[in-house]
């Protein structure tokens, strides 16, 4: 069995973690558009290129406490595929949406801009939907690929590396900019300005992730249906 940190100090480090992603995101959203107001394509780049690299910097930093998930639909496939206790699966998703909406909160501070401004930005249709399941799914390959074939254990900073390049290239190729994320997407509701949400299309989203989490668990099972240590240990045994 793995020899976890303490919960309380795991939850904290989720809290934290999530907290800093969406401060990024919302954030250098709020900077792109104040410093690129007439180039929305440069504004993207702007705030796929923070997201990423603060993603990255994230996890190496909360990873060896909490694991660093930031995404209850992580902390859920995680328990699915065996690797965490199903019992820690809802306290981490609290710290995460706590953390998520605490995040915004302080990226409208740090703007001069009023703690909490309900998002009044339209995102729903098929498209956007489609888009935030392969988001999802995706995302989820990366991190729990890496996991069950070896790679992420001996070298965790592949993992950050690759999930923070992961994101910072689905801001492009998804129509949705690639939330993937239920925690983030709470947060971003609480911030009227680039990377926000209205409350009336985040259930949508949030559904759409549930959908890549199912898909992405079902894709691991066939693709690794055993991690490659526990593979090493049955063909190891007389």
């Amino acid at each position: 069995m793995l020899n976890r940190p303490a919960l309380p100090r795991r939850l904290l480090a989720e809290l934290l973690g999530t907290a800093g992603l969406v401060a990024v995101v919302v954030g250098s959203g709020i900077a792109a558009s104040r410093l690129s107001p007439d180039d929305a394509g440069l504004q993207l780049l702007e705030n796929a290129v923070a997201t990423g690299l603060g993603l990255f910097v994230l996890i190496l930093v909360f990873g060896p406490v909490s694991g660093a998930h930031f995404n209850p639909v992580v902390s859920l496939a995680d328990a699915v595929l065996g690797r965490f206790p199903r019992r820690d699966v809802l306290p981490y998703v609290l710290a995460q949406c706590t953390g998520g909406v605490l995040g915004a909160v302080l990226a409208n501070l740090m703007f001069d801009l009023a703690p909490v401004n309900l998002s009044g930005t339209e995102r729903s249709g098929g498209g956007l939907w489609l888009s935030e399941v392969t988001a999802t799914t995706f995302l989820l390959l990366v991190v729990f690929c890496l996991a069950r074939s070896g790679l992420a254990g001996s070298s965790p900073a592949l993992t950050a590396g690759a999930v923070g390049a992961y994101i910072g290239a689905a801001y492009f190729f998804t129509s949705s900019t690639s939330f993937a994320n239920p925690a983030v997407t709470l947060g971003r509701v609480f911030s009227d300005t680039f990377a926000g949400i209205s409350p009336a299309s985040a259930p949508g989203f949030v559904l759409a992730q549930l959908v890549g989490f199912l898909v992405a668990v079902g894709l691991v099972h066939v693709l690794y249906p055993v991690p490659v240590q526990d593979d090493v240990l049955v063909r190891s045994q007389p």
